[in-house]
């Protein structure tokens, strides 16, 4: 992607500027723009015209004839308001009409001879030349339109080369591996496509774990088969009886066998149609092309005309009539079919060399993938989900480890800084040179005094902090939030000193022996608010996940998550857990109320559609930021990720147990607490802690005074915590090494 325009550049230097040119591509007037269009000429407020616009189904290339059939509200308002009326006329007139000009997204044409003397030619307000015909026309007088695509993927295998270069010390040559690499096949086979060019879609995936396949050719052949009209003809199928064993492979012919071998006697390309045609009928190539456009464009007077000259080419060279035409009906079937094997083979080599890196080199490659897609937060879900699947564990970002992007750390993965949100270039560029020079930042004091404030304001340091990017210092987040202002403070102070020349904070007459640095002794922000931090400037949970502590209730209550919907066909029964991350509530069309929301699992979110009565009934479980146990149906959508019709929703926690008897089971979480040196600030603190860790291990509390009194006490709130990892830690933090005890047994140390 990063390099498409010096490709540009080298055929402009090579052809020479006037024989080379993009293609104009004209953008059209669409249903809702032209509404906007005509809406804002008449003077209309732009409230009310979009208002009108929306009411546009969203259906891709939708018409307004079609729109006002499909949308009876639109209809209605067009009927009632006459100046809707005279909105929508205009509009219906103006639809389609080029609205403006721009460049192809691809296109490049070449032209033996100066393009000004064979086409007119358009100069972009950014001084690009591309021509006035688009590229429909330019193929009409003769010129041939060559598609430069900026693929992603390359980039992502270049940035992994590197990445392995400067990790492991290994410079690879992509050509020098094996095409039979039997690691990369498994990968395939066993459906691991994640990342893996062209073969990521759910059906791609489970074609391949149906197909293993086992070369090159496989995946070529199926690039070229998956796509509506081979699999709506059962030509997979086929292809994948033929290529296991359970159908015998035949050739009518016997020059089939060595066209068709190695796609087991399945006619796949176009290139097989003009190699048949060839073989069996005599046909130059030439006249083999013209067959095979004739026979994809469905043209029946010029199909009259190649049929009679195959079966007089194939008379000719001793092919019996029967079989000639048999064969003949045989290609026109699969012509309609046939794709470019060299579009195909191209893409299957891509498809393999990014396998082939996540078989031997997954860290490097995940981190590469991770890179390419910062910003979307779909995939990245998907692919930090694949990483924990690969056993690659997810670091958060760190101001004294990390780069511009995800990196590789051991067999770990750690954050980019440009991961971060309000961390800009210039700010990321600050803190990389400040490092280079010192080696590390010890504290929040040396960073500050060391990075341009005037790039890293306030906001930027305070994402750091929430993103984990500072946690290398020592320090709890909390205690760096509380200290930031102090910090940026002195660091302005120093950075004015070294510009006068003055002496700084830290000078002293031993260098090495800095100032300790003191942070207020603060607890930790409570888990959900410094995980909630992560979730607002990374987009992720990185250092722990809110359902973490329920793990166990919900591989009880569940058998799938938000990752499997896609896997299920549509009005599946489905039970999920999760957070309900956002809900928008709207009136239909006859004024009941329905909802939309997002409820987020441990693999990634799905969309909850609540319709009037479900949501008239769960109206008060409903609530943002709560843990539900939803039970639903699936409704899978074209061109949309699917969607859970709520049925019943619950709050995890009343789920558990039938509600009853949440923590029976669980062993005690006992904490034994010294009075005579407990801190004033530790009741605090410990409510703090406990209340932001709920589940269903039963507190006690004991209270000691030696030589006084022991008291063992069952709090009123909270009852019951979840002992978790996290929890056990803080405590023992808090109270000591010895004071936490699971049942009769001690915690584990921290």
């Amino acid at each position: 992607m990063r390099r498409r325009g010096e490709v540009i550049n080298y055929v402009t230097e090579k052809y020479g500027r006037e024989n080379v040119s993009q293609i104009i591509t004209f953008g059209t007037m669409g249903a809702k723009a032209v509404l906007r269009d005509a809406g804002r000429v008449l003077d209309m407020p732009f409230a009310e015209v979009d208002r009108i616009a929306k009411l546009v189904p969203n259906v891709l290339n939708i018409k307004l004839a079609e729109a006002l059939k499909q949308s009876p509200e639109f209809g209605q308002l067009r009927d009632k308001e006459p100046r809707v009326r005279e909105l929508v006329e205009i509009a219906l007139r103006l639809e389609g009409l080029a609205r403006h000009a721009s460049t192809h997204a691809a296109g490049v044409v070449i032209s033996p001879t100066p393009l000004q003397e064979v086409v007119p030619l358009y100069k972009s307000s950014r001084d690009e030349i591309t021509t006035q015909y688009s590229m429909e026309d330019l193929e009409k007088i003769g010129l041939l339109k060559m598609d430069f695509l900026g693929l992603g993927t390359l980039t992502v295998i270049d940035d992994c080369l590197k990445l392995i270069e400067k990790a492991r010390g290994e410079k690879v040559d992509p050509d020098a591996w094996p095409l039979d690499d039997a690691e990369t096949y498994q990968l395939l086979g066993e459906g691991l496509t994640a990342g893996i060019f062209q073969f990521e879609s759910r059906g791609m995936t489970d074609i391949l774990r149906r197909t293993k396949p086992s070369r090159l050719a496989d995946l070529t052949a199926l690039n070229a088969l998956y796509r509506p009209g081979p699999i709506q003809g059962g030509m997979i199928d086929d292809f994948i009886a033929r290529k296991l064993g359970r159908k015998r492979v035949e050739y009518d012919l016997p020059e089939l066998e060595k066209i068709l071998e190695e796609t087991y006697g399945v006619i796949v390309y176009q290139e097989h149609v003009m190699q048949i045609a060839a073989s069996a009928a005599g046909f130059t190539l030439g006249e083999a092309d013209v067959l095979r456009r004739a026979m994809g464009k469905k043209k029946p007077e010029e199909m009259v005309a190649m049929r009679e000259k195959f079966l007089a080419g194939a008379r000719q060279r001793g092919v019996p009539a029967r079989k000639a035409e048999r064969l003949f009906a045989l290609i026109e079937q699969f012509a309609g079919y046939g794709f470019p094997k060299a579009h195909s083979a191209a893409y299957a080599l891509i498809a393999f060399r990014t396998a082939y890196l996540k078989a031997h080199y997954p860290v490097e490659f995940m981190a590469s993938l991770l890179g390419s897609e910062i910003g979307n937060q779909d995939k990245m879900t998907v692919y930090l989900n694949e990483c924990r699947d690969l056993g690659i564990g997810i670091l958060p970002p760190d101001v004294n480890s990390s780069h511009r992007r995800f990196t590789p750390a051991g067999g770990s993965i750690r954050f980019g800084l440009t991961a971060i949100k309000n961390v800009g270039d210039a700010a990321i560029q600050s803190v990389l040179e400040a490092r280079a020079r010192l080696g590390r930042f010890d504290n929040l004091f040396e960073f500050c005094e060391n990075v341009d404030l005037r790039l890293l304001n306030k906001r930027v340091l305070e994402s750091l902090i929430k993103a984990g990017a500072m946690d290398s210092f020592g320090a709890r987040r909390a205690q760096l939030a509380a200290t930031l202002d102090r910090a940026m403070e002195l660091g302005a102070r120093r950075q004015r000193e070294v510009a006068s020349g003055q002496s700084g904070l830290f000078a002293s007459a031993e260098p090495s022996a800095p100032k300790p640095i003191e942070y207020p002794d603060l607890s930790e922000w409570p888990a959900a608010d410094r995980l909630a931090g992560e979730k607002e400037v990374l987009g992720f949970y990185v250092t722990g996940h809110p359902l973490d502590r329920y793990v166990g209730e919900i591989a009880g209550l569940t058998s799938q998550n938000s990752s499997s919907l896609e896997s299920l066909s549509s009005d599946s029964p489905v039970t999920l857990v999760g957070i309900l991350s956002s809900l928008r509530v709207r009136p239909t069309k006859k004024g009941d109320l329905w909802a939309s929301g997002v409820l987020e699992d441990l693999r990634g979110a799905a969309e909850l559609l609540v319709f009037p009565q479900a949501l008239q009934q769960f109206k008060d479980v409903l609530k943002p930021d709560a843990v539900l146990l939803i039970k639903g149906r699936v409704r899978q959508e074209e061109n949309s990720s699917p969607k859970i019709v709520v049925g019943e929703a619950k709050p995890l926690l009343a789920a558990v147990n039938g509600g009853q008897g949440a923590s029976a089971g669980r062993p005690e979480l006992r904490l034994r607490i010294d009075l005579a040196r407990a801190s004033e600030k530790l009741a605090g603190q410990l409510e703090d802690v406990l209340a932001a860790h709920p589940g269903n291990n039963p507190l006690v509390l004991e209270l000691t005074r030696p030589g006084d009194f022991s008291v063992r006490l069952r709090p009123r709130r909270p009852r019951a915590v979840s002992a978790d990892r996290e929890l056990l830690a803080a405590l023992s933090d808090l109270c000591g090494e010895g004071a936490v005890f699971v049942g009769d047994e001690p915690a584990p140390s921290a």
